[in-house]
């Protein structure tokens, strides 16, 4: 059973910044690409950011320059800064992880952006 511990969202202020966390357990298995989404209220579900193992990454255009993932593959945890903070940005930010050939998700942690 793959587990997730997800930390760091909350209220922030524009122009402020935010270190979110996912940890992943639960797996024997090498874990695959991981990264976050995020979903505004009456929104679809879009792309963050994703790191592979290897360290490729990906970022959404909305979010290029503003936010930085990293990984530490010996903990199985990924982390999203999130700096220069936008209203825009307010939303439901999911991990994911990939093992065992498909994706699984975190519940999400709220991440709010206002003055």
């Amino acid at each position: 059973q793959v587990q997730f511990v997800e930390s760091g969202g909350g209220l922030v202020q524009p122009g402020g910044s935010l270190r979110l966390s996912c940890a992943v357990s639960g797996s024997a298995s090498s874990i695959g690409p991981m990264g976050w989404y995020r979903q505004a209220p009456g929104e679809q579900r879009e792309l963050v950011a994703t790191i592979t193992s290897l360290d490729r990454i990906n970022y959404g255009d909305s979010v290029k320059g503003r936010f930085t993932i990293s990984r530490d593959n010996a903990k199985n945890t990924v982390f999203l800064q999130m700096s220069e903070l936008k209203s825009e940005d307010t939303a439901v930010y999911y991990c994911t992880a990939y093992l065992w050939g498909q994706n699984y998700w975190g519940q999400g942690t709220q991440v709010t952006v206002s003055s």
